[in-house]
Order: C-alpha cells, then sequence, then structure tokens
C-alpha cells in the first residue's frame, strides 16, 4: 500500500466502508419483513434498527474525522456514496414492497445520484463538501425513510401521518438543495473562468 493511499485510510473511513456494507443486510431483513397484513413486523423492526445504526454511523464516522484531523478527499466522496447508497436501497426496496410510490423514489434518487455523478466529474476541481441545507435534507429523509421501514402497519395511524409529513418536507428539500448545489457549481465555475480570464488579461 502506497504512502498517499495509507494516508487516506483511516478509522473514519473505514466505518464510512461498514455503513456500505451494511446495506445489503438491510435490504435483506426488510425484504423478509415483508409488506402490508401479512407482513413480519420482527423482521421489519430489525431492518429498522439496522437502518438506524448505519445511518448513526453516518454523524460518528463525521465526528471522528473532524476531531482527530482525518477528513480526507477519500473521505469526502465515500461518505455521500455511502448515504445514497443506503437511502436508494432503502427507498428501491420500500417501493418494491408497495409502501412507498415510485415517483417519490425516482424524483430522491434522480437528486441524490445526479449530485453523486457530478460531485465525480468535478473531483479534480476540488470536492465540494456538503452544504448545511444538504445535512438538513440528510437529516429529515433519514427519518422519513426510517419511519417507513418501521412496521406502519402494526403501529398506530398517526405515526403514518408523522411518516408522510416528514416524507414531504424530504422531498422539498432534496429539490431545493440539489438546485441549490448545480448553482454553486455553476457559480464556481464562472469565478474560476472570470479569473482565468484576468489572469490572461493581465498578462497581455
Amino acid at each position: 500500500m502506497s504512502n498517499s493511499v495509507r494516508a487516506q485510510w483511516n478509522v473514519a473511513n473505514a466505518i464510512t466502508v461498514v455503513r456500505i456494507l451494511l446495506v445489503p443486510v438491510f435490504i435483506v431483513l426488510l425484504v423478509q419483513g415483508g409488506s402490508g397484513p401479512g407482513d413480519h413486523p420482527g423482521w421489519r423492526w430489525a431492518a429498522f434498527v439496522l437502518f438506524g445504526l448505519a445511518a448513526l454511523t453516518d454523524r460518528v464516522d463525521g465526528q471522528i474525522a473532524r476531531s482527530r484531523g482525518l477528513v480526507t478527499e477519500l473521505g469526502k466522496l465515500l461518505d455521500p456514496i455511502a448515504d445514497k447508497a443506503l437511502m436508494g436501497g432503502a427507498l428501491v426496496t420500500l417501493s418494491v414492497l408497495g409502501d412507498v410510490p415510485w415517483w417519490v423514489t425516482i424524483v430522491i434518487l434522480v437528486r441524490e445520484v445526479g449530485i453523486t455523478v457530478m460531485r465525480l466529474v468535478v473531483i479534480d476541481e476540488g470536492v465540494i463538501p456538503a452544504s448545511r441545507g444538504g445535512k438538513i435534507k440528510t437529516f429529515v429523509q433519514t427519518v422519513a425513510i426510517g419511519l417507513f421501514v418501521a412496521p406502519l402497519d402494526h403501529l398506530p395511524y398517526a405515526v403514518t401521518v408523522v411518516a408522510w409529513c416528514f416524507m414531504v418536507v424530504a422531498i422539498v428539500l432534496t429539490v431545493v438543495t440539489g438546485l441549490d448545489y448545480l448553482l454553486g457549481v455553476r457559480r464556481a465555475h464562472r469565478d474560476r473562468d472570470a479569473k482565468g480570464t484576468g489572469a490572461q488579461g493581465t498578462g497581455a
């Protein structure tokens, strides 16, 4: 392992990788739980707990990275990928089970995958970290999806109402923060081009 790779690999990034590895386990538990009156609430609760633990590692690895000075470009890249894998896996599975409409899953995934791809495209120009709005969006998405992972058919109807309230807010934040990110990238490119033009003009 080269020194550059070793420098990128640390405990915070290892926790992020663990979060990615937990995704297929979570999906299996969720599928085993099923949906509707004939579901198996025990499996759904197990999926709910694992989803919560996986989501919690997102906060843990971030705190470790910042407190110990372990923030790396690899971590900035892996963290959103791990988030998208967990959220995407949950949404697709919930839609397959009929718990979440496909249009909700498509709207959220188009935004999340699109922004992640853009991060990869502009990585040579420097990774753009998540904004405060993006972090709030991720939190609301996590709560909304987590509530839908729980066996709602075995809980009071009010919980379903709360779940949908969080999901609606999550959809709005998903779209708004996605547009804000695109505008931020556009502004960054415009400023960079302006500086380049200015430098050429000065040299001439």
